[in-house]
Formats: C-alpha cells, structure tokens, sequence
C-alpha cells in the first residue's frame, strides 16, 4: 500500500511561505520552487541503495559509499511540472527526464493525455512524477496510468501543496504509489482550487493569466 510523506522540515515550511504569499512575484516564486523542490529531492531519494568502493583518500585508503546504479527519471505533469524538474537535477544530475501533457476536456472535464515522452528504457527506472498541485487528482491518475501503460512499475508522486481529495484520489487509482508533498491543506473549494493553497501554479511561474 502506498504512503502518503508530509515533510515538516523548517526549510520547506519556511520556503512554501513565500511560495502562498500572493504578494511574490514570478521571478522569485520560480526560484522558491525550485529550491523547494531540491530540499524534497534529498528527501525522496532517502532510501536509493548504496554499495561500497574503494577510494584513495590523500591519507589512506578507504571504504566509501557510492550509488548503486539505481536509473532514475524525473517526469514533470506539464506544464506547471516544469517548475520543479532543475531543483531536483541538481541532486541527481544523471537522471533521464520525461514528459507527460494532458488537457481536461471541456465537457467531460476529464484529463486526456497529449504527449507522451519517456527514456526508452522505462521498466528499468525508478520515477518520480512531480506537480506543484494535488486537487482534484485527475491529471495525477491520468499521468500515472499514462507512465504504467508504458511500463513503468516503481512511481512515486511528488507535489508541493495537495489536498485530501487528491490524494484519496491517487491512493484509491494507485495504491502502490507513495505520494511526497510538502503540504497537505484542508479542501478544494467549488471551482476546484486548493484552500488556501498558493493560486494557479502554472500562472505563477510563468507569469501568465
């Protein structure tokens, strides 16, 4: 069964202040983001598996840790994703880095996924799959359905700010997925925002409207 990780650390707590605040202007809710999304990289990368070298130190020699070849990928939902993809490439550079866009359809309202775009060797890798948002849940499901008819096997979710109903929503869809968020807020309100949630994620970053 999936988990569901809060991170309280102060730095993400203190970092998402700013990110809510409706004075912060686009320039620097991007690089809040971004940063956000590095301090929870070190977090969700916490249990990779490691092996031991040997290193020659400028003293010695050495039993060191290194990573074990664990192939990971980074798949931002678009396009608000995007806005999280460097912060975590700075902790894990060698990581492949693949799309997922999807659209609601106006009358169904129902996400219908786009374009689809992943490193060719999927069943091998380990991914995360990140959006400043969890609302409704929708576009998350769909993107996950998207990454497993693919091939994908081991997912995990990643978000700055969801509410109960989006994560119940991927809980019930994926129950093998575990979601990490930074935090988790009380409700959606009737057009389908996060409360208090930090606005349209996508307008903010790339201020439009």
């Amino acid at each position: 069964m999936g988990k569901v990780y809060v991170f309280d650390h102060p730095l993400i707590q203190h970092k998402l202040t700013f990110i809510r605040d409706k004075e912060t202007g686009t320039k620097e809710f991007r690089e809040l983001v971004d940063e956000v999304a590095t301090l929870m990289a070190f977090e969700i990368t916490r249990d990779l598996p490691l092996e031991d070298i040997d290193v020659e130190t400028p003293v010695s020699k050495a039993k060191a840790k290194t990573l074990a070849g664990k192939k990971l990928g980074i798949v931002p939902i678009l396009r608000a994703g995007l806005g999280m993809v460097d912060g975590i490439l700075k902790l894990i550079p060698a990581a492949k880095v693949g799309h997922v866009g999807l659209y609601r359809d106006p009358e169904t309202l129902k996400p219908i996924e786009y374009y689809v775009k992943l490193p060719s060797d999927v069943e091998e890798r380990d991914f995360i799959l990140v959006d400043p948002m969890l609302a409704t849940g929708g576009s998350a499901v769909e993107a996950i359905n998207s990454l497993k008819k693919r091939g994908a096997v081991n997912i995990k979710f990643m978000c700055l700010v969801a509410c109960p109903e989006g994560v119940d929503a991927i809980k019930e869809a994926h129950p093998d997925v575990d979601i990490f968020i930074a935090a988790l807020d009380e409700k959606l309100n009737e057009k389908g925002y996060i409360v208090p949630g930090l606005g349209d994620a996508g307008d903010r970053l790339y201020g439009t409207k």
